[in-house]
């Protein structure tokens, strides 16, 4: 009597389910962990309401009447809630407890380990974005280019907050510290203050007038703002977007880059 072996081997399920059933388990760990986007967004709630009062007076006296400091500092909210958002320190959790080397094993498509993430953070990226701006329009903000700029405004400051997940994930795919990836954030603070986020930049002299010239941060900036504040400025406006793209093109990299050697060392 023979016996026949038959090696049985598990088969994909496709790029676009494996990616919408990364990004589903992702959606549902983040509405079930709201005390994690909850201080994001009532940090830059809290900062913009208290900039507006201690420098709104002070600020719109120096420039020609009908200069709005609420709409002015509003993109600097925006950018604050939307950026350093990410699951990647649920990643690192998964990396700790085995979860991502068992997922390794199976033949999920890599790309969408990251992408399906990313996805998620998109969603919870946009929906931190929207009340920042509700409270804006609440406190008076009179936008140049209407609803359909609104719109606009929100995309590109969503697809800002997306470009910068990938510093995050390079770091937790990389080390697989909690601590680390925490500390990612950081990243951020010279983009934010190294910029024009408390003054115009024909107000700024010496090094930081410089300086301000090749952060990405003040292109998206002034392309947020030109939304709010002066219409449909297309150079600003696609300055903005060349600066997200920059942002992503670096990040996107290093994170795939860095998935790519876990997969190795699996």
């Amino acid at each position: 009597m023979s016996t026949t072996h038959v090696r049985v081997q598990a088969r994909s399920a496709g790029f676009f389910t494996d990616w919408r059933t990364v990004s589903l388990r992702a959606l549902r760990l983040t509405w079930r962990d709201p005390e994690a986007f909850g201080p994001a967004l009532a940090i830059p709630l809290f900062f913009f309401v208290v900039n507006v009062g201690a420098l709104q007076s002070f600020v719109e006296g120096g420039f020609p009447p009908g200069f709005d400091y609420k709409a002015f500092q509003l993109p600097v909210s925006v950018a604050f809630a939307v950026t350093g958002v990410s699951r990647a320190s649920s990643l690192v959790l998964d990396i700790q407890d085995g979860y991502l080397d068992r997922l390794l094993l199976t033949p999920v498509r890599r790309g969408t380990l990251l992408l399906g993430l990313m996805t998620a953070d998109l969603v919870l990226i946009t929906a931190l974005a929207v009340p920042v701006l509700m409270l804006g329009l609440l406190l008076g903000i009179d936008v140049a280019t209407g609803f359909l700029g609104l719109i606009v405004f929100v995309v590109i400051a969503g697809l800002w907050g997306l470009a910068f997940t990938g510093f995050p994930y390079a770091i937790a795919l990389r080390t697989g510290n909690p601590t680390a990836v925490n500390g990612a954030f950081l990243l951020f603070f010279p983009f934010l203050f190294l910029t024009t986020a408390y003054l115009p930049q024909e107000a700024m002299t010496g090094w930081l007038a410089t300086a301000v010239k090749f952060n990405p941060t003040t292109y998206l900036l002034d392309g947020l703002r030109a939304l709010l504040m002066d219409g449909w400025e297309w150079d600003r406006i696609g300055k903005a977007l060349l600066a997200v793209l920059g942002l992503g093109a670096v990040s996107f990299t290093l994170a795939f880059k860095a998935l790519a050697g876990r997969v190795k060392r699996n």
